[in-house]
């Protein structure tokens, strides 16, 4: 029985590659082996750097809202603390975009944490 050769299906799966790797430089656009390989990389890399986007953007947040506080004084922990205590259900991202565009607004929390401390260190 003779062998049967899949060339449509093979030609497909090729371009498929080719398609993704379409503005690669050089042999990476035009050569199946190495535009494979170029794309599977950019994949691995792309999958990567989104779950890496997430821990840099939450640090970002936590610099920008513990420099607005070390401006007045005052600490991090502590901060975050007064608010989940009085249950201010604000996520790190917003307090950073308060304490960056909106200073006016982030005082009134500051302000807020500066009462609880005052009647937490008249209590003791």
């Amino acid at each position: 029985m003779p062998r049967t050769r899949n060339v449509p299906y093979t030609r497909k799966r090729r371009k498929k590659w080719l398609k993704s790797a379409k503005g690669y430089w050089g042999a990476k656009h035009r050569l199946y082996k190495t535009a494979r390989i170029a794309v599977v990389k950019a994949l691995t890399s792309a999958y990567r750097e989104r779950r890496r986007k997430k821990r840099v953007f939450r640090a970002l947040w936590i610099t920008r809202i513990n420099a607005a506080l070390r401006a007045q004084g005052l600490k991090y922990s502590e901060f975050m603390a007064t608010l989940r205590r009085n249950n201010i259900g604000l996520n790190r991202k917003s307090l950073a975009f308060l304490a960056y565009e909106k200073p006016e607004v982030f005082d009134t929390l500051i302000q807020l944490h500066k009462q609880e401390k005052g009647v937490n260190a008249k209590a003791d």
